[in-house]
């Protein structure tokens, strides 16, 4: 079953621009999907992109992250920009439908 490594992320400041990213062990599933996880929060589904490049995003950060992927790397990428502080999550790559493991995530701070 493929596995997923996520990284990148790291502190910004409001309005500032960061990136995560998402190594897969095998081939990418079809549709893969970033998602976020904030303090005392349910896991959320931010963005996700099909084999075609079709993506779709939740209304929150429409028009601020960019979500692509390399098949050739097997890579899932997120770019964020205008970010805000409600922004700050743990980040998350999975399939849809999700693969139960999941990775460690990559923590994305937004603070002045």
């Amino acid at each position: 079953q493929v596995r997923f490594v996520e990284f990148g992320g790291g502190l910004a400041q409001p309005g500032g621009s960061l990136s995560v990213a998402c190594a897969a062990s095998g081939a990418l599933p079809d549709v893969m999907a970033w998602y976020r996880q904030a303090p005392g929060k349910q896991r959320e589904l931010v963005a996700s992109i099909g084999g075609s490049n079709t993506a779709t995003y939740t209304d929150s950060v429409k028009g601020r992250f960019t979500i692509s992927r390399d098949n050739a790397k097997a890579v899932v990428s997120l770019q964020m920009s205008n970010l805000k502080p409600i922004d700050t999550a743990v980040y998350y790559c999975n399939s849809i439908p999700l693969i139960p493991k999941w990775g460690r995530g990559a923590q994305v701070t937004v603070s002045s």
